[in-house]
């Protein structure tokens, strides 16, 4: 298993979030001379948070998802009330150790799998032989960019 450790805490929503919201959008093409009106607020605690209860954010540590974007230091918003599909990026925990990575159902095999984002890494065979649980199921990821 890979050495990515999760640093998990809960969400608190007591507190709104608002942050100043372009309800334009940002355009990734041709600049738009509109772009520079704010109207109204976003409370990021309720876009990212669906279900209260059982929403968590973990703070991730290792490399063992790289090529999808999840990166050493991301936050990811984890929902423990959602069931995993495969492709669904999941918190699970196998034989006591916790690990993010995608997660495959294999019913051909009677099996499923963890599969890493990263060639460094191997993806884990999950049988009936292991202690295995899907903990969460990552809604969100959040990163920081600007490395001031």
């Amino acid at each position: 298993m890979d050495e990515m450790k999760l640093s998990i805490s809960p969400v608190d929503l007591s507190v709104p979030q608002v942050l100043p919201y372009s309800e334009e959008g940002v355009r990734a093409g041709f600049p738009s001379s509109a772009q520079d009106y704010m109207s109204g607020g976003i409370d990021l605690n309720k876009e990212l948070v669906r279900h209260r209860e059982t929403t968590f954010y973990a703070r991730v540590s290792g490399h063992s998802m790289a090529g999808a974007g999840i990166e050493d230091g991301d936050l990811v918003v984890v929902d423990k009330s959602l069931e995993a599909r495969t492709g669904d990026y999941v918190v699970a925990c196998i034989d006591g150790e916790f690990t993010l990575k995608q997660f495959r159902l294999d019913a051909a095999n009677c099996c499923a799998w963890l599969v890493p984002a990263n060639e460094e890494f191997q993806p884990i065979k999950i049988t009936g032989e292991n202690d295995f649980r899907v903990w969460g199921v990552v809604t969100y990821v959040i990163k920081k960019l600007h490395k001031g």
